[in-house]
């Protein structure tokens, strides 16, 4: 009957230490790309309303640069054997990536002028942007509210852009 004091090993404790770091990088990278993707979506939309297409060009980019940081994401998450739903999640958001790319960087077809495509290419978008939205409620409410003020911003821009 006496108190016992297990003591870890200083290997195992810096290890533990890593891998919580790891993930924190991961969760920061997934959350501040979805920021940046709300806020180059912003820039697209405001950017045609003033029809700057250098700008245009530039936050088209961002957008499609982000291919990047949330497939890296997706990886770490698989690694870690994250929910399905983050998974799903993730993949949805990749799979609206590479239908930009697909139709405004390789077909350069005016798929907005076609109303099938276009639906389509909306219902994709938005649950691409609610999928970062729940990602990020995921890993805290104070991200899940940060990418959802940056959502926002993004159906503000929308707004001013549709505005005659």
């Amino acid at each position: 009957m006496g108190f016992h004091l297990r003591v870890s090993s200083p290997v195992k404790y810096m290890n533990k230490i890593k891998e919580i770091s790891k993930s924190k990088i991961g969760d920061i990278v997934f959350v501040g790309s979805a920021i940046i993707f709300n806020l180059a979506v912003s820039g697209v939309y405001i950017t045609s309303k003033i029809d700057n297409q250098s700008l245009l060009q530039v936050f088209g980019a961002f957008v499609v640069l982000l291919i990047i940081p949330f497939t890296i994401s997706l990886i770490r998450y698989i690694k870690a054997k994250a929910k399905k739903k983050i998974i799903i999640s993730h993949i949805i958001i990749l799979f609206y990536l590479l239908l930009e790319v697909l139709l405004d960087y390789i077909l350069k077809i005016p798929f907005r002028e076609i109303l099938v495509i276009h639906v389509l290419y909306i219902m994709v978008f938005y649950a691409a942007a609610f999928s970062m939205i729940g990602v990020s409620r995921t890993i805290s409410k104070k991200a899940g509210r940060l990418v959802l003020s940056t959502f926002f911003v993004l159906v503000g821009c929308l707004i001013y852009n549709l505005l005659g």
